[in-house]
């Protein structure tokens, strides 16, 4: 890894707890994160530099992959971590930051670099942004990196003005837009598979696919997140980022170099050819919204949605959503991608299901058998792995044919201490590694796209539809899907008409 000062905003917060440190102690521990580096946690609470240390072990105790013990190699960890209280609209206080990061700078040797880590809300981007510079922290040699968390902005016009007060201070190729989803392995491994495989290309098309299907699903509430929830929903807080992204990886050529830059013009590609809504009619017959209700998951009784803390009690706000996209493209020209998201869902559970056409019907076997789809599943959370589905014939019987499966589990193979998302982001962002961040351009055609389904679902509420807690969504969910001859297929690989002496662990 590149030397650096980390400096953290919003230190003391969630985020930084529960992903950032024990991503830095996981780095260290592998040798990824040498000695020429300084970590400042920032935040307006004061806390000294023992008290923030502590609070840096408890979190790696926590959270992180590797066991911690506080000895010689936690004292030598410990050491690059300091603290500082910042008010964040004090220039001064920055002009305090800059001798503290000078310091830092020379005690490590790090050579000027510095990675600017906002773990903020979106509005203060822009004002963090100008006091970096007005606290003269953007000067001298090394490189200046800005990595900043969704969500950006909360429509275009808004992640427009967000964008444009950050590049008055930040270079777009200096600007790390994160979406963690993107450092997930499986995610990462998803375009190896695709363009390291050569029998897979010629397939990978309209003319032996028949759709493919994204689910990101939750079981758990919106928890304390009410107040925020209400603001976002679903179709903000994942359909515009999680799951356009995932639906880009699937969908975009393959570049001609294996350069950021180039695998993110691919990306924009797709985006640029999402089959757009003319008309709020286009977006309700594509587009599903629904709302949990109380409900049981697992014996326990969970509350609606209006019974949220910081919840409006008669909100109409999604916590599911639903779509029918299209990629008019030449490679997927009439190919529907189903997307959905959900909260108080019966499973966790991360899939991209890739189903293609079935042999034609009455010819051959299919003359006296039902013959399913061929599935390739990549399984992204919780088991990594991927999931190949094909019929066979049943060993014993007379000429039966039942679907059998092909098991890849990535997890099983590399165990469960497997790299978190945040330690592959830190790593590429302090690498100069920008592949799986995320570009304005591509953000801003996402909100392009998303805001046609929001404005039409702002003019009426008749469409939201409820479920039950732990219930795969609204039925109108399932109709979706039904209206073009499919369905949704169960999450987490095995579906209920698979047999298990066809299940092979590869």
């Amino acid at each position: 890894m590149t030397s650096a000062v980390f400096l953290i905003f919003g230190a003391t917060g969630d985020l930084a707890r529960r992903k950032l440190f024990p991503a830095f102690y996981s780095l260290y521990r592998e040798r990824k994160l040498g000695d020429r580096f300084a970590v400042i946690g920032l935040a307006r609470r004061s806390r000294t530099n023992d008290q923030f240390r502590d609070d840096v072990y408890e979190s790696i105790q926590e959270f992180a992959r590797y066991n911690v013990t506080k000895d010689e190699q936690w004292d030598a960890f410990a050491e690059h971590f300091e603290y500082m209280s910042l008010d964040i609209n004090n220039v001064d206080g920055f002009r305090q930051l800059r001798e503290l990061t000078d310091r830092l700078d020379v005690k490590f040797d790090i050579g000027g670099n510095r990675l600017f880590y906002l773990a903020l809300a979106p509005e203060l981007f822009g004002n963090v942004s100008h006091n970096l510079k007005a606290g003269g922290l953007l000067e001298g040699a090394g490189w200046h990196r800005l990595v900043i968390e969704k969500p950006f902005g909360y429509d275009l016009p808004s992640a427009e003005k967000l964008n444009a007060e950050i590049r008055k201070v930040f270079e777009e190729q200096d600007v790390y837009r994160i979406d963690h989803y993107l450092g997930k392995e499986m995610v990462q491994n998803i375009n190896v598979v695709r363009f390291a495989n050569a029998f897979f290309e010629p397939l990978w098309n309209n003319k032996y696919i028949a759709n493919i299907q994204i689910t990101l699903s939750e079981t758990v509430g919106v928890e304390e997140r009410g107040g925020y929830y209400e603001h976002s929903g679903a179709l903000r807080d994942m359909g515009q980022n999680h799951m356009l992204q995932m639906l880009a990886i699937m969908a975009m050529e393959p570049p001609s170099r294996m350069h950021p830059e180039d695998i993110r013009d691919e990306k924009v590609k797709v985006f640029r050819s999402l089959r757009g809504f003319q008309t709020a009619s286009e977006v309700r017959a594509n587009t599903v919204r629904g709302q949990y209700t109380v409900g049981n998951i697992k014996g326990e009784q969970i509350r609606g949605y209006r019974d949220e803390d910081k919840v409006n009690p008669e909100s109409t706000t999604e916590t599911y959503f639903a779509a029918r996209v299209f990629v008019d493209n030449f490679r997927w020209a009439g190919v529907p991608f189903y997307i959905r998201t959900g909260k108080r869902l019966p499973v966790k559970t991360t899939e991209v299901v890739v189903e293609f056409k079935n042999v034609p019907n009455n010819v051959y076997l299919s003359r006296k058998h039902k013959l399913e789809p061929n599935l390739l599943v990549f399984r992204v959370n919780p088991m990594e792995g991927i999931y190949f589905k094909m019929n066979a014939k049943q060993p014993g019987s007379e000429g039966t044919i039942v679907p059998v499966a092909m098991d890849f589990c990535q997890s099983g193979q590399v165990g469960l201490n497997t790299p978190e998302a945040y330690e592959r982001l830190l790593y590429d962002a302090a690498r100069g590694d920008s592949t799986y961040f995320t570009r304005w351009d591509e953000v801003a055609l996402a909100w392009k796209y998303v805001d046609k389904i929001a404005s039409a679902w702002g003019e009426r509420t008749d469409d939201l539809h409820l479920y039950t807690a732990g219930t795969w969504g609204p039925e109108q969910g399932q109709q979706l899907v039904a209206e073009d001859g499919f369905r949704w297929w169960p999450v987490n690989g095995q579906d209920e008409g698979e047999v298990t002496w066809g299940h092979t662990q590869m």
